[in-house]
């Protein structure tokens, strides 16, 4: 139940950081740009944080669970899934599976934009 708590309390720290963030770039250098910027800013910081994160944990010989939990499940998963994302695909390259990281990134997008458009245009057609 702890572990739960620790994830649950970061997710709400990351989510109310992302919300704020995106709000705060949109408002402060964008205007009325369409090109989601704030979303941008949050998932390339997000990448950075949680680079910054690992890496230094690796240096340190690693973090403890209700850390890791905390922090890379918790705060940044709830910040931006896509610093999941960019880690798992940098493990793959830094595990000299190239190969398999391309096809991570090339699944994740196609099958992430197809489902995003099922899901549009399905409920679009339901709702018709």
């Amino acid at each position: 139940m702890s572990d739960l708590l620790l994830v649950g309390a970061g997710g709400f720290a990351g989510s109310a950081a992302r919300y704020a963030l995106s709000l705060w770039v949109t408002s402060r250098f964008v205007g009325d740009s369409a090109f989601p910027w704030g979303t941008l800013s949050v998932n390339v910081l997000g990448s950075l944080v949680i680079g910054v994160v690992v890496g230094a944990a690796a240096e340190a010989g690693g973090l403890r669970e209700g850390a890791r939990l905390l922090l890379l499940t918790g705060v940044l998963g709830g910040f931006t899934t896509f610093s999941a994302f960019t880690n798992e695909t940098l493990t793959l390259l830094r595990g000299g599976q190239a190969g398999l990281a391309a096809a991570y990134v090339a699944a994740s997008l196609a099958a992430g934009l197809a489902a995003v458009c099922v899901g549009y245009f399905g409920a679009r057609a339901v709702a018709a």
